[in-house]
């Protein structure tokens, strides 16, 4: 990590930057065919995608452990869209599954359109891993797990 006031370069976001971040950070991921990037933090499917026309935009993505029924998706949409009223990270939602599964997802979603810095990315991947986790904690809570 750069000492205060240290020069940093900003550089296209990567999978491989990504990578280089979740490997100084120590973590355990992996990537599958289509080169998504992703792990498991605290039982949660996290990847981290790159979006936008020139892959600039970074998104967290995390996919609560906790599954629900098709009966509790009135009360996940009261929880997401109070989540979202009281907090900016992660943007919750719901997501229902042809099988009548529901899960709760969790997204923070960065422009880096004018690059990135490799602390830079490392504050975001933190940031989003944290508050994923922490979503998923909340939205566990209300099975009582």
């Amino acid at each position: 990590m750069p000492s205060d006031g240290e020069v940093q370069t900003l550089a296209p976001l990567t999978n491989e930057l990504i990578a280089q971040v979740l490997n100084a950070r120590g973590y355990n991921f992996g990537t599958d065919d289509d080169g998504d990037i992703g792990g498991m933090w605290d039982e949660n499917l996290i990847w981290f995608f790159r979006r936008g026309s020139q892959g600039e935009m970074l998104q967290v993505r995390t996919l609560a452990a906790t599954e629900f029924t098709v009966d509790d998706v009135p009360q996940l949409y009261a929880f997401c869209n109070e989540w979202n009223h009281d907090r900016l990270w992660p943007k919750a939602f719901v997501h229902v599954n042809d099988d009548g599964t529901a899960r709760v997802f969790g997204e923070v979603t960065t422009d880096l359109e004018r690059g990135v810095s490799q602390a830079q990315l490392d504050q975001l991947i933190g940031c989003g891993i944290s508050t994923g986790c922490q979503l998923a904690e909340a939205a566990a809570g209300l099975k009582g797990e």
